[in-house]
């Protein structure tokens, strides 16, 4: 174990110890297991173009909460790097943060809002030409906007780009409009078509999001994306492990349970799960439907910059009851 995951390790066990346990706290964490992350599934890196049109999007009025300090921080390529070296990891997948630009969190739209996009995902292409060792690129859509189709098959046959990045929650998806759900089948249908990876940010709002909303995108979009490899971020929510996360994931591990086949393509990645925060019997429920699932379809993943220190973050992420040799194999998994 290296010096900084045993400090790690010991001050997380300090905080933990010194909650109530009467009131749902979080387990005794134990030591880090220090197995170095190979391939971070998850990041972001904003684009000129998006730091330009941040302040305005931030103020928005149809937002309902402030944009956090990191989200909206000038960092540059050579800042991930670093803390990607610090950490000892070797890649990471860049998610574009384009969609941005034709979110109706934006109100109303700029009216060079599909200009704003393609230059976000110009970027993030960029990055992945300019160092084609350390970076995978996803360009950004909203799949239920009429320039979606268009930017998709921009890059059919692009080598230097991975996959498509879809964030339900930005786009305002309504998983009971029945016109969306099948906007958002084509778009999953017409990647999979380019041989290209689909990367969802699959809860859409605070409320009304859990089981019966992952049962409809098991049924009505899954298949559409068959024979190509669909990740998707934050365990099916947005960061943390809450009781429509756990809904969510619970109905994907009743469906792999059906027919195995169903989750074949599907990967699950563990971007701000932050497990010092969460409680032992939240831990505990997290990890059995992992189990249940199979944990070959986890991956290692930060969503940073919202986790600075990727060190910091992969040494609290391995305190979730995992065995030694399960925590190996989810860093394992889908490495390139």
């Amino acid at each position: 174990m290296n010096a900084f995951s045993t400090v790690a390790a010991a001050a997380i066990s300090m905080m933990l110890a010194a909650a109530d346990p009467a009131a749902g706290a979080p387990p005794a964490a134990p030591a880090a297991l220090s197995v170095p992350v190979i391939v971070d599934h998850h990041v972001h890196l904003h684009s000129p173009a998006i730091l330009a049109f941040l302040p305005g999007y931030c103020a928005s009025p149809s937002r309902t909460s402030k944009c956090e300090p990191d989200f909206t921080r000038p960092l540059k390529p050579e800042d991930l790097l670093h803390a990607m070296d610090a950490a000892g990891i070797k890649r990471a997948w860049i998610m574009s943060t384009g969609y941005l630009a034709e979110s109706p969190l934006m109100g109303p739209l700029v009216p060079n809002h599909a200009d704003i996009l393609r230059a976000a995902n110009d970027f993030t292409v960029g990055l992945a030409q300019r160092y084609p060792t350390r970076f995978d690129a996803y360009i950004g859509v909203n799949p239920v906007t009429p320039t979606a189709l268009g930017e998709i098959a921009r890059w059919r046959g692009n080598p230097h780009v991975a996959g498509i990045k879809l964030h339900l929650a930005n786009s305002h998806f309504d998983f009971h409009d029945p016109e969306q759900v099948k906007q958002l089948a084509t778009v999953f249908r017409t990647v999979a078509a380019q041989h290209q990876r689909i990367m969802i940010h699959m809860r859409n709002g605070a409320t009304g999001y859990g089981a019966e909303e992952a049962k409809i995108f098991i049924r009505d979009v899954l298949p559409a994306g068959r024979g190509t490899r669909v990740q998707i971020a934050h365990l099916a929510g947005w960061g943390g492990i809450d009781a429509p996360t756990l809904a969510a994931l619970g109905v994907f591990a009743d469906a792999s349970e059906a027919d195995r086949a169903t989750c074949r393509d599907l990967t699950f990645d563990l971007a701000a799960i932050r497990p010092e925060k969460v409680s032992a019997a939240d831990q505990a429920t997290l990890v059995a439907l992992m189990r249940r699932i199979g944990v070959d379809h986890f991956v290692t993943a930060s969503d940073w910059p919202f986790s600075m220190d990727l060190k910091a973050y992969y040494a609290s992420l391995e305190t979730l009851p995992l065995t030694p040799q399960e925590w190996q194999r989810i860093v394992h998994n889908d490495v390139d």
